[in-house]
């Protein structure tokens, strides 16, 4: 994927690839080496193999000490670098496409019910998807806005105490970037509100789906179990009917003559 200006390449890909399984390389990297040779030695020597062995678990147990320092020294660069990385792409806004880069960002609950989404309903998941990058970009230019707005009022209060030639026009500067950001915070915020709104739309529906599909299919069960009876209690019944007709039968029979008085 080859876009321009601040938006994800093919190579943040591949970095984005590699850092993710860079401390789990990094820490077999440094780890293993010199104890495979060791419990190598250990399978082909003829003399004191159990030196050899030895050697290869107190290797293993000191290298493992400098590859786990190494991971996590990897870790918290991949963290700086996915940092900076986020900070370029939310420069011109959050693309559903870069959203992946943004989940720490998401709420646990947004998380799951994205999951949920693309099990179910891929096509709502790539509207919830949407809309939930362009959430992230409404809330980041709300901070920013905030934090500019900020940083315009320190101005203007170290220049209310300073008697200097220009300061009014400094002052009417400041005054038109404060109004600017305020604008922009009211304009950032009603986004983030109208986002929010379908954001909830968006989970109503899938709930909604859901729920309907699982009463379509215990609908559909118990149609089912209507049409379809149990075969044990057909067999059962079958037996109950042989029984009765035993009965039946053996009730009709002719009582066994009596015994003649002396005989």
């Amino acid at each position: 994927m080859g876009e321009k200006g601040n938006r994800l390449t093919a190579g943040d890909r591949w970095q984005a690839w590699l850092l993710r399984w860079s401390p789990l390389l990094v820490f077999l990297l440094v780890t293993l080496p010199l104890p495979a040779y060791f419990f190598f030695r250990y399978l082909t020597v003829t003399e004191n193999p159990g030196e050899e062995l030895l050697v290869a678990f107190s290797t293993f147990g000191l290298f493992a000490v400098f590859g786990a320092v190494a991971a996590f020294l990897v870790v918290m660069y991949r963290r700086l670098w996915e940092r900076r990385l986020r900070e370029r792409l939310a420069a011109d806004g959050v693309t559903a496409d870069e959203l992946s880069l943004f989940e720490s960002e998401l709420s646990k609950e947004q998380r799951r019910t994205l999951r949920e989404m693309e099990a179910r309903n891929p096509l709502l998941a790539d509207a919830y998807r949407e809309t939930l990058a362009a959430r992230l970009t409404a809330a980041r230019v709300l901070a920013r806005s905030r934090s500019d707005a900020e940083q315009v009022e320190r101005r203007l209060q170290s220049l209310s105490g300073l008697q200097a030639k220009g300061r009014a026009e400094v002052e009417e500067d400041l005054g038109k970037d404060r109004e600017r950001l305020e604008r922009v915070r009211r304009e950032a915020d009603e986004h983030a509100r109208e986002l929010d709104a379908r954001l909830q739309l968006i989970e109503a529906v899938a709930s909604r789906d859901a729920s309907q599909a699982e009463t379509e299919l215990a609908l559909k069960r118990l149609g089912n179990v209507r049409d379809h009876r149990p075969l044990a209690l057909d067999t059962v019944r079958e037996s109950q009917q042989a029984l009765e007709e035993i009965e039946q039968e053996t009730r009709q029979l002719p009582d066994p003559p009596e015994p003649r008085p002396g005989v």
